[in-house]
Order: C-alpha cells, then structure tokens, then sequence
C-alpha cells in the first residue's frame, strides 16, 4: 500500500507544487494526455479557489490496479480547518502505466520552482493541442468521409427511387399482362365450353338454341342466325345490310357509329336495325355458306379480343351446323329406307294385326330391326318379328336380306322351326361375323292355337280375354348366325278369341340399368290394364303400350311391335288401313285360289 501525498494549500507556490506533484504522478503513471490534461486543469482550477478563502489540504491517492490492471490517481480536496465553509472535493483518472513504490519525488526542491511549472504546464498543454490537431484532422477525415458517404447515400436513395419506379412500371406491366392473360384464359375457356355445347347436339334447332344461351347476356344481348339453303329459299324475316354483305362476301361484316377495329373484320355505318349499339355479322361458312351469324353487341363497342374469339365461335359453329344438317339427311334417307322395307300388314279371317316401329334416335337410326306378316300357301298366316345386331347400312342391307329369304323358305310351307334353321345355316355361311333374333308365330285358319319358334328372341306375351297375361317363356333357339350347328324347334300356345299376342324386339323393354326382365314385367302389367274396350281399336292400343315402356325423345335401339288379336271369323270383312294400322279379317276373294290373299295395297 503506497501512503498518500498530502499537503496544505494556502499560498500560490502551494498550488504550484501541488500541480507540479500531481503532473509528475499521472506521468509517472501514464495516464493518457487528454484525461491527465482534464485532471490537472480541474484540479488547479480548484485548489486556485482555496486561495480565495479558506485553507485547503489536497490528499494525492494511487489506489490499487483493479481486475483489468489499471490503476487510479484520486485527488482530494478538503477544507481546513474541518467543516470550513468550502464542499469536500474529488476527482480521479486512470493510468494503466505501472505503480511506483512512493509518491515522494526525492529529486524535487522546496522552492516553488514557478519557470519550471509553467514549463510543465505548456508542455502539457502542448500535447494537448497536438491531440487537439489530431483529433481536428480525424474528424476531418471523418466529416469528408461523411460527406462522401452522403453522396452516396444521396445517389443510393436516386437509385433506389429510380429501381422504385422501375418496380412500379414491372408491377403495373405485369397486372397489365396478369389482366390480359386472365382474359385470354376466360375468352379461350368459354370458347372451349361453347364449342363443346354446341357439338353435342345433331339437331341443328338445339345448336342454334344452345348458341343462344351460351352467348346472351355476356358476350352479346341479341343472338340471331339466318340459315339458307342449297336449294331452298332463304329462312327468317329482315336481314341488315352488314348481313347481306356478310354472305355476299364471306367476311364478317362490323356496322356500328363507330369502327370496330376487329382483326379481320370490316367496318360499315350503323345498321338501321341496331342504331344504338352495333351489330357484328359472322358468315357461317364451312365448304358453303350455310347462313350468318349476327351479334348485337352488350355494350357500346366489341372488344377486340372478344371478336376474334367470336368469329373462331361462328366458324366451329358453321362445323356443328354442317354435321347436324347433313346427319338430318342421312337420317331422314335412313328412315325413309327403313319403313321401306316394311310390311303392310295383311287381312285375316278372324285375326286383326297392328303394328308400331320407332327407330333409334342415336345414330343414324338405320336399324336391323323388322316386322313381317304374309300368308304360306296352305292358307295359314305368318307373323315374324326379328332384330339384327348393331346399326347401319350393314345391319339393314342383312335385314332386308333375312326378310327375303324368310319368305321365300315360307313358300314351300315350312313351319315355324324348319324356316328359322334354314335362316341360320344361311347366316352362318354368308354373314359370319353378324347375328340375328328372331321370333315367328304361325295362324291357321279355324284352329285356335298358335304355332311358334324363336331364335334367341324376347318371349312373346299373350293377353287373355279376361286379361290375365302370360309369357310364352319356353326355351328359345340359339340366335341365327351363331357359328354352331342348331335345329330349332316348334312350340304351341292357345289362343282362344278375344287373346292378343305380343310380339316386339328388346328395344321395347331392355335398359341397361334394369336389364330385360324387368322391362317384360312392366310389359305385361301394361298389356293386364288395358281396358277390354281399348283392344277394339288395335292400332291405338299398340300406341298406348309403347308410351310408358319407351321414352320418346332418347332411345339407344330400335323399337318393334306386332301385335295379333284373335277375334272369331265375321262373315264382312271391314275397310282396310295403310302401314302399321290395324286390319279387320274378312273373308277370301272368291275369284281367287284356294289359299291365295290379295296382295297387300
């Protein structure tokens, strides 16, 4: 422990020595030049305030160096004699310089020394002022760095403003592009889902109607197409010029107050029949012009995007309308060829016969199925009711070819059984790949049962006089053309007066999601509430079976029925009716030979 430096102060040499001890000490100690400048000054500055008034005694103090080895000086100031009117006073300052063993200078005279103080005094404050240019030049240094940096910062922020403008106009750019290929994506999403609506349909009248709800309210408030023909007049009342120039042209055609700008499209004055909003006229042309498709606009303009969707539109449209136009032909020639082949039912004695056929309204509606009645020599009466597998040219071509050779092995007065075998050896040789069902009942004069065989067909169903119903489910033959060898058989039911049998093809009581024996249940229910009145007009009672068994608008097969109502002999027979009415019998035509009828009308 290092016993501390005290003195008295009273005079100015005091303070001079005081000062002059204190500067040797923190030197000594190392203390840094600004601090130990600080220290010598304030502690001056205080002692010089001792000699104002009372005496002071200052206590110079080197405590021990602390866990980090720096060491303290502590000056202190107190008032003599104790209690006088002057503050006790300290100060310190760090020096990190090692410590000596006394705080006695044994080199220092007593004479105040005041020229070597002073000396002290201006080196210290020199060194001072040389920290002083020191720090000015660091801080110098440090306001032209700043300075520099501020620039900098000052061109970062211009850059920095600038890429945010940059930004701004990318962001906006690409809303902008989002927009347009939101749209895009809308435009190209409605003209797949219309496209695919409007070919969904062969009906030329359901495209045009479907055309019209697809558009309205969105993409046009006023839907209008003016079809024409090859050979027909044109269709619909008053056209616009932009129309008519529409057709003459072949180019879409835009009449509005103002031009349209529509790729592809050119502009004409407002039409008369849209003065206020305009109109967009689309030939629908595929090979042919098949009419025009005009546009009234929803708003005040047509947006260019949207008319280049809108003539694509009308073109698939023109496609759609071309297929549904030329499926009609086709269908309608099918169909004309179809009920070509078949029979006007014969008369009878004591049987009446009514018949319905509806073909397919899917595809082409050229089916295998048919019906047949006709007289054998012998007198007796042949009803065939026969379905050919699939559709098409090919399936009626075999069909027509079946009929053919049916009648003609009937010639030889073949029964039933014997007629369908030789149908099937002949299939089976020429049509290998195609198959056949076929049900055929024979009537003979006078005896009350019938006589029948099927080949892979439907059980026929009879209605008593009473109206109790039964199937006539014997086992049926294999179908005509199955590549194996097969005889078939005869069968008999009775078939008193006042019965009815039924005959009909699987398209009468099949569905898919039933299977056949349903359907044949709710046939036979049908058939038991017929009124016993209904069965006198036969061709309507056939009507009133086909109403709830086959839905009108949408059959995936063709429908045939036959029926034959036993009745007992008349001695008159009554008019005669055209294709599938009913026929009364009567009796033969005695210019005639035995077994011969009349042929049919």
């Amino acid at each position: 422990m290092i016993p501390p430096d005290v003195r008295k102060i009273a005079t100015a040499p005091d303070v001079a020595r005081a000062r002059r001890a204190a500067a040797r000490l923190t030197a000594a100690l190392d203390a840094p030049g600004v601090e130990r400048a600080r220290f010598l000054t304030a502690l001056t500055e205080r002692l010089r305030r001792c000699l104002d008034g009372d005496d002071a005694e200052l206590t110079l103090t080197v405590e021990a160096p602390g866990p980090d080895g720096t060491a303290r000086v502590r000056a202190t100031v107190r008032p003599l004699p104790p209690g006088g009117r002057s503050p006790l006073w300290r100060l310190a300052v760090s020096c990190p310089g090692p410590v000596p063993r006394s705080l006695a200078d044994p080199a220092e005279p007593d004479d105040p020394a005041p020229t070597a103080t002073v000396l002290d005094a201006d080196e210290e404050t020199a060194a001072v002022l040389r920290r002083l240019d020191e720090v000015e030049e660091l801080l110098r240094l440090h306001r032209e760095e700043l300075r520099r940096t501020n620039r900098g910062v000052v061109a970062l922020h211009a850059e920095l403003d600038a890429a945010a403008l940059r930004r701004r106009d990318l962001l906006d750019a690409e809303r902008a592009t989002r927009g347009e290929a939101e749209k895009a994506r809308r435009l190209l999403t409605f003209l797949t889902d219309a496209s695919a609506a409007v070919t969904a349909s062969l009906d030329h009248e359901d495209i045009l109607r479907c055309l019209a709800g697809q558009l309205v309210p969105h993409y046009a408030s006023q839907v209008d197409v003016w079809l024409f023909g090859e050979n027909q007049a044109v269709r619909g009342g008053t056209r616009s010029a932009a129309a008519v120039t529409a057709a003459r042209t072949g180019r879409p055609q835009h009449a509005g107050r103002h031009p349209g700008g529509l790729p592809g499209t050119d502009d004409l004055p407002p039409s008369a029949l849209s003065p206020d909003r305009p109109v967009l006229c689309v030939p629908l042309a595929v090979r042919r012009t098949l009419g025009v498709l005009t546009l009234t606009a929803p708003g005040d303009r047509f947006d260019a995007d949207t008319g280049v969707m809108l003539v694509e539109l009308a073109r698939r449209i023109a496609v759609a309308l071309e297929n549904a136009l030329r499926y009609e032909q086709h269908r309608d020639t099918a169909e004309t060829l179809q009920r070509a082949q078949l029979t006007d039912l014969p008369t009878a004695d004591g049987l009446r016969l009514a018949a319905r056929y509806l073909p397919a309204t899917r595809g082409l509606n050229i089916g295998g199925d048919w019906y047949d009645a006709f007289f054998q020599p012998d007198g007796s009466l042949l009803t065939v009711i026969g379905d050919v597998t699939g559709h098409g040219l090919h399936a009626a071509v075999v069909m027509g070819q079946l009929r053919t050779a049916l009648r003609a092995y009937a010639v030889d007065g073949a029964g039933p059984a014997e007629i369908l075998t030789r149908l099937h050896r002949m299939l089976r040789h020429q049509q290998p790949d195609l198959y056949a069902t076929a049900l055929i009942a024979r009537f003979r004069p006078g005896d009350p049962r019938v006589a029948w065989a099927s080949a892979g067909h439907p059980p026929a169903v009879v209605r008593a006089a009473g109206g109790a119903v039964r199937v006539l489910d014997s086992k049926p033959g294999v179908m005509l053309g199955v590549p194996i060898r097969f005889t078939h058989r005869d069968n008999t039911a009775g078939l008193e007066p006042g019965s009815t049998l039924v005959l009909y093809t699987d398209g009468l009581v099949e569905r898919r999601s039933q299977g056949i024996d349903a359907g044949i249940e709710l046939l036979g229910r049908t058939l038991a509430a017929l009124d016993e009145s209904a069965l006198g007009d036969l061709d309507r009672c056939a009507g009133s079976l086909v109403e709830p068994l086959v839905h009108v608008s949408e059959r995936d097969d063709d429908v045939c029925l036959l029926l034959c109502h036993s009745t007992a002999p008349q001695a008159v027979p009554p008019p005669v009716h055209g294709r599938g009415g009913a026929r009364t019998a009567g009796a033969a035509d005695p210019e005639l030979g035995p077994g011969e009828r009349p042929a049919p009308r």
